[in-house]
């Protein structure tokens, strides 16, 4: 039995979707239970944030999570396959008519994702403080809690209704299938043939 951990809302439901497609059977969380049992495959429904965890420490074989997620959480996980939902992008914003002043010697940066933010300011040689939220990001640079943000974004819009503007793109985003190595090792074959019928239902829709 494979175990596979998905991140609870719309990509949980594309992912099943995209199971329902190749397997030929329905697969249907009821009520509000966690865990899924049909056939050989047992689906774990978690946080988003807490995929690439299930996956790290073999709770689950394999997880579908978004690229950010994976790059913040600094696990070393594999990737097999770019599933082709969920994209987004991670962005530094700031206010409309206002630019982070880079003079400052620490510039203030809001955000749900502390690790990519240093990790990038740092490969720019930008002293950073980071304000670590967990919501409406977006505020933090309207109240002058900081200079600016870093958050997803799928169309922007969200981030020009609240007077802010795009001012550099981190990282394009995407779902991706991963899989911890030791199950991926152990499973190596049910894990393949998995991948390859996602794929090839995958590019079937291109």
């Amino acid at each position: 039995m494979i175990t596979i951990a998905l991140p609870k809302g719309r990509v949980a439901e594309k992912t099943l979707e995209l199971f329902q497609k190749i397997l030929k059977q329905e697969f249907v969380f009821e009520d509000r239970k966690l865990i899924l049992e049909c056939s050989d495959f047992r689906f774990l429904l978690v946080r988003s944030q807490d995929v690439p965890t299930y996956v790290h420490y073999q709770a689950a074989d394999i997880g579908v999570v978004g690229l950010d997620v994976l790059e913040e959480s600094e696990l070393d996980l594999l990737r097999l396959l770019d599933l082709g939902i969920g994209k987004c992008k991670v962005v530094v914003g700031s206010e409309i008519g206002k630019n982070i002043d880079y003079r400052k010697s620490r510039i203030k940066i809001a955000t749900k994702m502390p690790n990519i933010t240093i990790k990038y300011f740092s490969k720019k040689a930008i002293p950073v403080d980071v304000i670590k939220l967990y919501g409406s990001i977006e505020l933090a640079p309207l109240v002058q809690l900081s200079d600016g943000i870093v958050d997803i974004v799928e169309t922007g819009a969200t981030m020009k209704q609240n007077n802010l503007k795009v001012d550099e793109v981190i990282m394009e985003s995407s779902v991706y299938l991963i899989a911890n190595k030791n199950s991926f090792y152990a499973k190596k074959q049910a894990i393949f043939d998995l991948q390859a019928q996602l794929h090839s239902s995958i590019k079937a829709v291109k």
